[in-house]
Parts: C-alpha cells; structure tokens; sequence
C-alpha cells in the first residue's frame, strides 16, 4: 500500500493527509489539485482544506459525500473521519481515481453527475462537503435544494469558497497563469447570499479573518438545512 502525505499544520500535530501529487490524475482543465505542493501557491490552495479541517475539527462521520472530489486529493483526509465516503464530480475517470485511491487504502464510490442531480435516496449522507466547488455549479439554487434532500436530519453541509478580488485574481495569474475569473464566471458573487438563503450557519471562517472583502483569500461555512445557531471564528 503506497503512502499518503501527511503535512504537519499546527503545533499541537495535526495534519492534512492528501494524496502525493505523483498520483493526482488531471481530471478536468480546471482541476489544479497538484498545486497543492507547489512552492508559494501550495500555502494558499491548502488553506482551503485547513479551514474544513478546522470547521470539521475532529469529529466522526458516518456517511460523508464529496462534491467535485477532483482527482480525489482530500479524500485520504476525509476517509479518517468517515465510514462510508462517497464521491460525484462531471468529470468521467471515476474509475482511475477509484484505483488511485484504492493503492493508498481509501475506499470510496465515486460517480461521474452533477450536483444538481445526484443519484443518491434522500437523507444519504450526514456530511456533505464542497472545497472549491460550489463556483463551477451554473444553477446553485437547485444544487442546495439537491444537498438538503440527501443531507440526513442533524447532518452537516461543510463548504470552502474563495473570494472575488481583483488583487488576489491578478496574483493567481501571475504565479500560476490560470484566470480565476475566466474559470468562476461571475458565480463567486452569489455563493454565499444562495447559501444562506437555503441553509442556516453554524460557523463562519475568514481567511484572512480580518481584512477587507477585496483580499479575502476565502469564505468556510458549516451549514444545517434547517436549523443552527451563526458563529463567527
């Protein structure tokens, strides 16, 4: 069984466990899951899964769905806190990134669909988490009406979005060549008004947590379909 890596965060050892990026399979144009591990860059893309590392903290899942799981980077990460872990993304190489994952002992059922049309019975899943997903979704409305439905009764939605700025767009491009704004349309603007119309929050996290919307970095919330109290963090 080959190694996951496992990157050191905190100072009390806690730790993202990702796929090593020698097994990431280029699932779609817009799946930069290798960039994690890039100089400089990497900071800024792993922060994403250290804010839903932080919102998760260390709690246990029994069924956990991933949308837009990519090439499956963070899924040995998710399989450590859930029993049964599923998958659904566009992009048709499920079965390469099923057989990735299986070398490195993570189990997961993986489906080529839409987040607005999802093949599972209601009430399915007592996590669903989305890291960077929600921007490519054209009918978001429809998509959060989908989550609530396979969502169970006291189950959690875990999102990660990244903020509109023109100064952080104009970096990315530079270091990476990649146009966020050619990427995310104008869908960045609705994401989380369209959240919080369908769900209620429980936390919020800035990063970073104090500066101007037009450098934020990005925006992770816990979210319930109908019910919780809003925290900020």
């Amino acid at each position: 069984m080959d190694a996951v890596v496992s990157l050191q965060i905190k100072p009390d050892g806690s730790a993202l466990h990702l796929l090593p990026a020698d097994a990431l399979i280029a699932t779609s144009d817009v799946d930069h899951a290798d960039w994690n591990f890039r100089p400089v860059v990497g900071n800024v893309i792993r922060l994403r899964y250290e804010m839903l590392q932080k919102i998760l903290a260390y709690r246990h899942f029994g069924s956990v769905l991933e949308i837009g799981y990519g090439s499956g980077v963070f899924m040995p990460h998710l399989g450590r806190q859930s029993d049964h872990l599923c998958g659904i993304d566009p992009h048709p190489r499920c079965r390469e990134v099923t057989e990735v994952l299986n070398r490195f002992g993570v189990s997961a059922e993986l489906v080529t669909g839409s987040a607005t049309e999802m093949p599972y019975p209601d009430q399915s899943f007592d996590l669903v988490l989305a890291a960077s997903a929600m921007e490519f979704i054209d009918d978001l409305p429809k998509a959060c009406r989908e989550i609530a439905r396979v969502l169970r009764p006291e189950g959690v939605l875990a999102v990660v979005t990244p903020g509109e700025s023109p100064l952080l767009d104009l970096g990315l491009k530079i270091l990476t060549g990649a146009s966020p704004r050619k990427d995310f349309g104008n869908r960045r603007r609705s994401i989380i008004p369209t959240l919080l119309e369908h769900f209620e929050l429980r936390q919020r996290l800035d990063r970073p947590r104090c500066l101007h919307h037009l450098v934020r970095l990005y925006t992770a919330f816990e979210l319930a379909p109908k019910y919780g109290a809003g925290v900020t963090v």
